[in-house]
């Protein structure tokens, strides 16, 4: 009797997994304000260079004096003559006029990180992607040695601790320092939960249950945050308090327990019993002593058969020893760094698009909703695969005409047409995102999901440093990170076909059954154009009633 049939029989969508989801909830708003403060606490509003001839202007009025001023933000301005802006010859400018967003002070703002400094801000957020890989590597490691869920808890207070940190800085060595103990634990805060919630669901409810959850709770954080900060008045308050609910994530041991599925391939078979017994109590289901001592004996002579084949224990550098699993992986890793850095840059690129950063970031948020359904609804019809390849695909078309726009339009006058593009290409970020997640969770073992999902994770998190500097990029040429991600996304897309599809299948539990996984299918094989599928689901469904 494998996992999923006691998993079954305990109850696989029942209470248990209503409280797992709902806390899964929480920690994606935790998430969501965590991964993007970086965003938030940055946005540099409209500026203008200071002369005293300047104070107590409206903002149109300065405009007007700097129209014909190539660069008005950082070209320093000798005089004012007959209302326009005199430039000087000499010097920089050292002090600027900021049309502060109701009155929110950005970090950039504060400290002056802006014209020549602006790199300032880009140096001290990619420390976040450092620390990023060694916490999502550190955690990976942890996760299979002590547990999903004491290295969950650990990794939300670690990053609640860097926020709070941040929040007194006054330099840049500062900054880095509180955004790279920020950034450890940036991506496990979200998937340690993730797996935990992934292995207690039924595999016909998990599409469902993860992307309705991820799409409405992140979304819910990522709207709400913007207008927080603006209602707090500075980044420091508001890095400080968004700390703080981080703190409940201690109560989570109260209500749900270890993944049994880690702890049966510890061997543990103990705990693992003990962890279903309380699901099986949890979703008031009554399940025989017999049951879970045929569940023990199951993997007790798997895994002796499996110790007299192979002396060396699954770990993560196992996949890459045999070729099917070596290029599995691979693929894996590039296509991470593709999804992450495409999914960072287009959440975050939201400035000088002729609408108020905030206003942008919040409301193009509301796709995170739509995103979640597009993948409850597609991705059990067309496939993992199919889903991961059609979304990188049609998200590198959006990208590269957003760039073509914004090269050629007027972005004031035109503010609301490059609002919905920025819209439609978080929305395929965000589909390609979730789509990933869950792939390659799928493809990886059990044995070595933790290491696995957080080392595949981590090198996407390793090539998002690029981020902040692609970004910059656009002070010299608007439309070049646009140019960039399309270009990768369109390679991404080609990569997935290589891939085997997982829908309705046995996952592998062992780097046995991984390599052998999809061993006979084809590159071009999509559930949803096979038509012996589809007549066998018919059939199963023509049974039922």
């Amino acid at each position: 009797m494998d996992f999923d049939t006691i998993l079954e029989k305990c109850g696989n969508f029942g209470r248990y997994q209503f409280v797992l989801l709902m806390l899964y909830g929480y920690t994606n708003i935790l998430s969501s304000f965590h991964y993007f403060a970086q965003t938030i606490i940055s946005f540099t509003p409209e500026h203008w260079c200071y002369h005293p001839k300047l104070e107590n202007l409206t903002f149109s009025e300065l405009r007007s004096i700097h129209e014909s001023s190539p660069n008005p933000a950082c070209n320093l301005v000798s005089d004012v003559v007959n209302g326009v802006a005199v430039l000087a010859e000499e010097g920089v400018c050292t002090e600027w006029i900021f049309q502060y967003e109701s009155g929110y002070r950005s970090i950039t703002t504060e400290l002056k990180w802006v014209c020549n400094d602006a790199v300032k801000a880009a140096i001290g957020q990619s420390f976040f992607f450092i620390g990023s890989v060694l916490g999502t590597i550190f955690f990976g490691f942890l996760a299979d040695k002590i547990g999903r869920l004491p290295a969950l808890l650990i990794s939300t207070l670690i990053g609640a601790t860097g926020d709070f940190i941040t929040s007194f800085v006054y330099s840049l060595p500062a900054f880095a320092v509180g955004r790279f103990i920020s950034g450890i634990s940036t991506d496990t805060i979200f998937f340690l939960m993730y797996i935990i919630v992934f292995e207690y669901l039924n595999q016909k409810k998990r599409t469902f249950g993860l992307n309705i959850i991820t799409g409405f709770f992140y979304c819910f954080g990522l709207i709400l945050s913007p207008w927080y900060a603006i209602w707090v008045g500075s980044w420091r308050y508001y890095l400080l308090i968004a700390s703080l609910p981080a703190i409940l994530v201690l109560v989570y041991p109260l209500f749900i327990c270890e993944s049994a599925q880690w702890l049966i391939t510890k061997q543990n078979y103990e705990g693992a019993v003990r962890c279903l017994k309380r699901v099986a109590k949890f979703n008031k289901r009554t399940v025989p002593e017999e049951v879970f001592t045929e569940f023990v004996h199951h993997y007790e002579e798997k895994f002796a058969a499996e110790k007299k084949l192979n002396k060396t224990k699954d770990n993560f550098l196992g996949m890459l020893r045999t070729p099917r699993l070596r290029k599995f992986t691979i693929i894996l890793l590039i296509k991470s760094m593709i999804v992450t850095l495409t999914f960072d840059i287009l959440s975050r690129n939201m400035e000088g698009l002729g609408t108020s950063p905030f206003m942008l970031f919040s409301f193009t948020s509301i796709v995170y909703i739509p995103g979640g359904l597009t993948i409850i609804f597609l991705q059990n019809i067309i496939g993992r695969k199919g889903m991961a390849c059609s979304c990188l695909f049609v998200s590198a078309i959006i990208t590269a005409v957003t760039g073509f726009l914004i090269a050629f339009l007027d972005r004031q006058n035109n503010a609301l047409l490059l609002a919905i593009m920025v819209g439609l290409g978080r929305y395929g970020a965000i589909v390609a995102y979730d789509a990933e997640a869950q792939y390659a969770a799928e493809i990886i073992p059990t044995t070595v999901r933790g290491q696995g999902v957080s080392n595949i994770h981590v090198v996407g998190y390793a090539f998002s440093f690029l981020s902040s500097y692609i970004i910059y990029l656009g002070t010299f040429y608007k439309p070049l990170p646009s140019i960039f991600i399309s270009i990768i996304l369109f390679f991404g897309a080609g990569l997935c076909l290589a891939l085997p599809e997982t829908l309705h299948k046995k996952l592998p539990e062992t780097l046995k059954d991984g390599e052998q996984f999809g061993i006979n299918e084809k590159w071009y094989y999509f559930p949803c154009f096979d038509r012996k599928n589809r007549l066998q689901k018919n059939q199963k469904i023509s049974d039922i009633k």
